[in-house]
């Protein structure tokens, strides 16, 4: 149990980690040469290199530049206090017994997590490439249609299985999916009382009370067929099916009453389940919500995996999270794109639908795959087959004198055993099976895909029966209780598109697999230099142990002391993160960036209420922030206070000031981006803590931008009390098309008591209180952890610090060679230097050449490139974030795109260069376009595709659309499979 100690008004801890500076690395020489050298490898510029590009800013060290334009009054002194770095291959032995630490036994737990068959195909040609792994968010589709189109077909998977009409391009995880439904009933009718099944996922039910008590929802938990809805008062209802105990239940009653009273029906499902059960379309459901991991993902200790949300037509424009659309391309060709952006939070703000950053694309493609590999009979009858298993393991039980409560089930049980339960586990920990406990005596068992008849007779084994499979393979009357066989059979036909009914064999799987990399843009392409987004290397020996077989198959909610290896990996990467960012204690719970922020807001308001100042609500967040802010702020129940940011980029203290002082009464926070968000290092940001601090609030800072600070500077030092730390930005955890990530939260130590818990397993302790829930489970998504924990041992403490500082050369370098053709607009006034990242001025070519930043944007395609951020945050800019990792010569190439951008933007300044009809309006030039009979634009074919001496016809990488019109998909919305897809035959 955490003790805690007033102390000035806030919590503290009397054994807080004190974090002071290590000594130098050791020593080398010459008898013992460093023979791998990782930060050589991560790092991209080589030393002949850096010395150029700082001779060109005019500075003679490293050191010397970021002792410039990092503040000296918040600069950390000395060394991180993390270990040495070792080499790539001892990191491999090291992670290896890490690894086996954790014990594999067969899981029978269920919960909403099973074991899979994970094809080995997917796994090799998806979930271990680079090419579907490192690639970015699709907002630039003409060279995002491989995983739009893996999207889409996911989206028509979840349409097809639930019987509803459109589906989002995934959430985070079963919780996330089902808070966002209920959310969205309480939009949708401004009603604020919910019903939810005492029947559900006992992790989904405290998600959901999380979520709605920051909203002023309020939650009550019922037995659907008891809920009154009477009072016309009741938003939503959210039931599960089949439910937590593995019922199936007939609902179509609940479902009839909830909406002859004007509430709408929320179902939580199983995917696998509705292959052979009545869709939740069919017994009245609005929405569907679930998760798709047993769709070839692995367990991964809970994650990451894809949640999915699924609505009718009516709610669309209500829906959370990302939607890929249908649309045309300048051609008049369908392709793909993300739709109806404008509900989410970088349009909308505090008033956002939800916060968009809440996908998983990787795992979501990884299922999609899946079930384009077993096409509709194959899932059906994988389906089957864990249906049948179950019927024969219910009808051993009950002819062996154990009591069932299921009369009709899918592949869950729950047993009252004969024997003892005691007795129950002893002898499951005997056969090394994990089963689920109740409080009642009971026992639940979930079966899954991976059960052979030989499991069955050790599950017969732990419950005391003397039955045996052999006996029982050839009873007649174990199917009498089918779903196949009853009224909840599934008539209707589902995954009816060819693309669901031709990639069966290994062949053709693979062949459609590559198809799809080829056509997107990734880090084995080219650079991808997104401001504020930190697409760096993420290395192979950082990647392997996501792979390895004691890391996958682990169940989320296996007793701890099977699981020590992921602990030992906690507590280590724990460690190495305060020592880093200088807080005390980190929850790894949040599995995104922005379920991060939440998570700190939360604990902000958790603070707030325990020192008797609940109404504290009011967050100041600078204009210039991150659209997940102000969308976090306000699903954590604040108000949103905008801060004026000055000319030269930075926070108008004297505004600050100003708002503080107006709210000092009610000031929950401060959310604030360091270095700003303009990318720049303000130098007053100590200043800016303290005026907070002064008048009761707390500072919440969001670490979207520590790969400017890992080494010189530490958040908790200068006055932060929170940070979210994006994994996968500073740390390495790849984007993967738009998720996976995470966001876990540092804190200083009197906020550690309000971290996240959770009613399953407690990552606080036992004994520790549970504020709040914000993930379905309790460590997030554990099994990409060893990406960032990877990182930090080969690093080392002088690797993160040099890493840190050639992220800032190489941003100060290309701004540099620019700004002869585009304007950096925001510098640090006392150094005349930038962060790691830049925004340029693109804004007067509107007006001397009708070119907007979108035109260069597109163009950049043709030189092989990713754009950086573009609009954001000034309007009509782009954001430059180079990163470390990416070496001189791909800096120089990028630099030279540009500048050659320039030069035909100039052509059209001059009149050389017709203004409607020129390479940046035309931009991106399909081959199909270049090598056409006809060419009729008054530019040459060579100068659309080939426009500077790097773009070599070898290694041309092509848009496989023309510029996608964006209105048209909107207006003309379609959400499931075209029959574009049919053109893939091999």
């Amino acid at each position: 149990m955490l003790k805690l100690i007033p102390r000035r008004g806030k919590f503290s801890f009397p054994n807080a980690r004190c974090l002071s500076s290590a000594g130098p690395p050791r020593p080398e020489g010459p008898l013992f040469p460093r023979q791998d050298d990782f930060p050589g490898r991560h790092i991209g510029p080589r030393a002949a290199d850096v010395s150029s590009m700082l001779d060109t800013l005019g500075f003679k060290s490293l050191n010397e530049l970021t002792d410039k334009a990092v503040p000296k009054s918040i600069r950390l002194q000395g060394h991180l206090s993390i270990e040495d770095p070792i080499s790539e291959y001892e990191l491999i032995k090291r992670i290896s017994k890490i690894a086996e630490r954790n014990q594999i036994w067969r899981s029978y737990i269920g919960m909403g997590y099973h074991n899979c068959c994970v094809p080995h195909t997917i796994m090799r040609n998806i979930f271990e490439n680079p090419g579907w792994t490192t690639q970015y968010t699709p907002y630039q589709p003409e060279i995002a249609q491989g995983r739009l189109e893996g999207l889409l077909n996911y989206q028509t998977m979840v349409s097809d299985l639930t019987g509803l009409d459109v589906a989002n391009a995934s959430l985070l995880d079963e919780g996330t999916a089902a808070a966002e439904a209920l959310s969205l009933c309480y939009r949708h009718n401004k009603r604020k009382k919910l019903y939810v099944s005492h029947l559900l996922h006992p992790q989904t039910i405290s998600v959901v009370q999380t979520r709605c008590q920051s909203l002023g929802l309020t939650v009550e938990i019922v037995d659907v067929f008891k809920a009154d809805f009477s009072g016309r008062d009741v938003a939503g209802i959210l039931f599960q099916y089949p439910d937590t105990e593995g019922n199936i239940l007939d609902l179509d009653a609940v479902a009839d009453d909830a909406h002859a009273h004007g509430t709408l029906v929320c179902c939580a499902t199983d995917l696998l389940s509705l292959t052979i059960l009545r869709p939740p379309s069919e017994i009245g459901a609005d929405i569907a919500i679930g998760t798709s991991q047993r769709f070839g993902v692995p367990l991964g200790y809970g994650g990451p995996h894809a949640g999915f949300f699924a609505c009718n037509q009516s709610l669309v424009r209500l829906m959370p999270g990302r939607m890929i659309g249908v649309t045309r391309d300048a051609a008049g060709r369908d392709g793909y794109r993300l739709a109806l952006q404008t509900r989410e939070q970088h349009i909308r703000r505090d008033k956002a639908t939800s916060n968009i950053c809440t996908a998983q694309a990787l795992l979501a493609n990884m299922s999609a795959m899946y079930a384009v590999y077993h096409g509709p009979q194959g899932l059906k009858d994988v389906a089957t087959k864990v249906h049948n298993t179950t019927l024969t393991l219910h009808y051993g039980l009950l002819q062996d004198g154990n009591k069932l409560t299921n009369k009709y089930f899918f592949d869950t049980l729950k047993v009252y055993p004969k024997i003892s339960v005691e007795e129950v586990k002893t002898r499951a920990v005997e056969k090394k099976i994990n089963y689920r406990y109740y409080k009642d005596g009971a026992v639940g068992v979930a079966l899954d895909e991976t059960v052979r008849l030989e499991d069955i007779d050790d599950i017969f084994y732990t419950f005391g029966c003397d039955q045996s499979t052999d006996h029982l393979i050839n009873e007649p009357s174990i199917r009498d209780k089918a779903l196949y066989r009853s009224d909840y059979k599934r008539t209707s036909p589902f995954l009816t598109h060819s693309v669901f009914n031709s990639h069966h064999s290994e062949s053709r799987i693979v062949r459609y697999m590559k198809v799809l990399e080829n056509k997107d843009i990734s880090l084995v392409h080219s650079m991808i230099p997104l401001g504020s987004c930190t697409m760096k290397l993420n290395s192979t020996t950082e990647m392997m142990p996501c792979s390895f077989k004691h890391f996958t198959d682990i169940h989320p909610f296996a007793p701890k002391e099977q699981c020590m290896g992921y602990h030992q990996l906690f507590d280590e990467l724990e460690k190495d993160l305060c020592a880093i960012t200088g807080y005390d204690r980190i929850s790894f719970q949040p599995n995104s960036g922005a379920q991060g922020e939440y998570a700190g807001l939360r604990a902000i308001q958790c603070y707030h209420e325990a020192m008797g100042e609940g109404h504290r609500d009011v967050c100041l967040i600078p204009v210039s922030a991150h659209g997940t802010n102000p969308a976090s702020a306000q699903m954590a129940g604040m108000k949103v206070e905008p801060i004026k940011i000055r000319s030269n980029g930075s926070v108008d203290v004297d505004n600050l000031r100003a708002k503080a002082e107006q709210f000092r009464d009610t000031l929950s926070c401060l959310m604030i981006t360091y270095p700003a968000t303009n990318g720049i290092f303000e130098e007053t940001i100590a200043d800016i803590c303290k005026i907070i601090h002064d008048n009761g609030g707390q500072v919440y800072l969001d670490g979207a931008n520590m790969n400017a600070q890992v080494g010189l500077c530490r958040p908790g030092d200068y006055g932060s009390d929170v940070s979210h730390l994006n994994l996968h930005k500073t740390f390495c955890i790849p984007h993967g098309g738009g998720g996976p990530g995470m966001g876990p939260i540092g804190v200083k130590s009197h906020l550690a008591p309000f971290l996240p818990g959770h009613p399953v397993v407690n990552p606080l302790g036992e004994d520790a209180t549970s504020y709040g829930v914000v993930s379905a489970a309790p460590y997030g998504s554990s099994a990409i952890l060893p990406i960032s924990w990877a990182y930090i041992k080969m690093m080392g403490p002088k690797g993160l610090r040099k890493a840190t500082q050639v992220a800032i050369l190489n941003a100060n370098y290309m701004s540099k060679i620019l700004e002869q053709h585009y304007a950096t607009l925001f510098k640090c006034p006392s150094s005349n230097l930038v962060a790691h990242e830049f925004i340029i001025d693109t804004r007067e070519f509107k007006k001397t050449a009708n070119i907007e930043a979108a035109d260069i944007a597109k163009r950049l395609m043709d030189y092989g490139f990713h754009a950086p951020t573009m609009s954001w945050p000034v309007a009509g800019t782009l954001m430059i974030e180079p990163t470390e990792s990416e070496d001189k010569q791909e800096l120089d190439r990028f630099c030279d795109s540009l500048i050659s951008i320039r030069e035909e933007i100039r052509e059209i300044e001059e009149g050389r260069a017709d203004p409607r009809i020129n390479p940046l309006k035309m931009a991106p030039h399909t081959q199909e376009q270049v090598i056409s009979s006809t060419w009729e634009r008054p530019y040459s074919r060579e100068q659309a595709a080939f426009p500077a001496p790097f773009v070599k016809p070898a290694t041309k990488i092509w848009p496989t659309v023309a510029r996608i019109d964006d209105i048209y998909g909107d207006k003309h919305l379609v959400c499931t499979c075209p029959p574009i897809l049919d053109q893939y035959n091999y």
